[in-house]
């Protein structure tokens, strides 16, 4: 199954460290190797940290039905649940008084506090639905707990020493959120991007401070976003925090609910396709699939529409606008002026493609903030960095030698625009790069005409 997502053009695999233990993460994290060597084509996986998020315990069966207009008890005893009492495991819902609104399962399940109970409260099923096991519970302003738990720290350990590539970081409210888990990977000599989770209001409102902080990306997590702050102002927020995303040459994905008729269909809804449009006509470097590809009954079909509609979408984009609009104008770094240089080209000159040598993956960032045309084919020494490169807007990476000096450069591009994009005799490419002896990040753009006498020949292949 993980070979079939791969090849319907999932580029990056989210572990949710909520709903499973270390040993069946690491067996999952295997697995997910061994199908992206036999498919040929490298995919990142993203750790998602549980977070502070309150969450409901074991449900019996694994599922319940609350009906409208029935009575459940929130309890923090350790029971097996069912439509009658579910256990929480946190010890504050015996505070919550009545009137006081709690929402289940992304906010499709709502329940009004009626009285309190022998350890927790009773509630009023105002809107029912199916419950399952350990989902999240909301409670619209009525809980501050930190963003990174000791818990969250021992999984950022796990996912250093597992190969993970990328970390989302749950409930964030401020930049500072990120700072413990950064030093606790820092402390393991570990450099995995963090991804900011955007699902309270008070993310929302300092996404400025989060984006220039300590994140390397964020999450647009529409699910509990949409329980923190007024639902009619989630389409708003989404197009608000990928702009400033995007200003600062951040990746964001966009996530939650966005074919989830398909859990169950096996196709979606019209409304549900032009959601997927329009986050990539928002600006987002990635579309992310949940429950439909975690449960869901047709996991392969959710992932070949997700790449239908992307490829339907991207040729409409507002590639000239984005290029003067989309990143910070008045930055005055060497390496963002080169990239936006380097993406200018593309239609002047009717370039095929820009290639990216890099080590961390930055310069090729940096390309892709900019929206160019064509692909961006990054070459970097570091398989991590090839990995988390999959993330970003039209950026493919292979795995190539650190030792190229710039005599060969242009052969070494000549050749990976061939095979990866059939570059023919005449096509021009672009070139970006840092010259490391400048100490000025990215300051190399060149143009190059592909033709077999640069292109590279060497045995063994330095592209792999």
């Amino acid at each position: 199954m993980l070979e079939q997502l791969i090849d319907a053009g999932a580029d990056v695999f989210r572990l949710n460290f909520s709903h499973a233990g270390p040993d069946e993460q690491a067996r999952v994290i295997e697995t997910i190797r061994d199908a992206s060597r036999r498919v040929g084509r490298e995919v990142a996986i993203l750790g998602d940290l549980p977070g502070p998020k309150l969450r409901i315990g074991r449900i019996r069966d694994d599922l319940a039905e609350l009906d409208t207009g029935t009575r459940v008890t929130l309890t923090t005893r350790q029971i097996e649940g069912d439509r009658g009492a579910i256990p929480v495991s946190w010890p504050g819902v015996s505070a919550l008084r009545p009137d006081e609104v709690v929402y289940l399962a992304d906010g499709a399940i709502k329940l009004r506090v009626a009285e309190s109970a022998r350890e927790g409260v009773i509630a009023e099923v105002e809107v029912g639905g199916t419950i399952s096991s350990h989902k999240g519970m909301n409670i619209p302003g009525g809980t501050e707990l930190p963003a990174a738990t000791e818990a969250d720290l021992a999984w950022a350990e796990f996912a250093a020493s597992h190969g993970v590539d990328l970390l989302a970081v749950s409930f964030v409210s401020a930049a500072s959120d990120l700072a413990p888990v950064r030093r606790r990977l820092d402390s393991l000599g570990s450099d995995i991007p963090l991804i900011a989770k955007i699902e309270r209001g008070q993310a929302a409102a300092g996404i400025e401070q989060i984006v220039g902080g300590g994140s390397s990306g964020i999450m647009v997590a529409r699910g509990d976003l949409g329980v923190e702050v007024p639902l009619a102002e989630v389409p708003v927020l989404q197009k608000r925090l990928i702009r400033a995303a995007g200003r600062r040459s951040k990746p964001v994905i966009t996530a939650t609910q966005m074919l989830a008729s398909m859990v169950t269909a096996r196709r979606p809804t019209r409304a549900e396709v032009t959601d997927v449009a329009n986050a990539i006509y928002d600006g987002t470097d990635a579309i992310m699939l949940s429950e439909e590809t975690a449960v869901g009954q047709h996991p392969v079909e959710a992932v070949r529409v997700m790449d239908r509609v992307a490829r339907a979408t991207e040729p409409d984009l507002p590639y000239s606008q984005w290029l003067v609009e989309r990143t910070d104008q008045a930055s005055h770094e060497v390496a963002d002026a080169v990239a936006q240089a380097a993406v200018s080209s593309v239609r002047r000159l009717g370039l095929k493609a820009i290639v990216v040598p890099t080590e961390s993956g930055r310069t090729a960032r940096l390309v892709s903030a900019h929206r160019p045309e064509v692909p961006v084919l990054a070459i970097s020494p570091r398989i991590e960095t090839v990995r988390r490169l999959s993330l970003l807007f039209g950026v493919t990476a292979v795995q190539g030698d650190r030792n190229f000096d710039p005599d060969s450069l242009i052969g070494l591009s000549a050749t990976t625009a061939r095979r990866m994009v059939g570059a023919a005799d005449g096509d021009l490419i672009a070139i970006t790069a840092g010259l490391p002896d400048e100490k000025l990040g990215t300051n190399l753009f060149t143009v190059c005409r592909v033709n077999r006498e640069r292109s590279v020949r060497s045995d063994p292949d330095p592209i792999s």
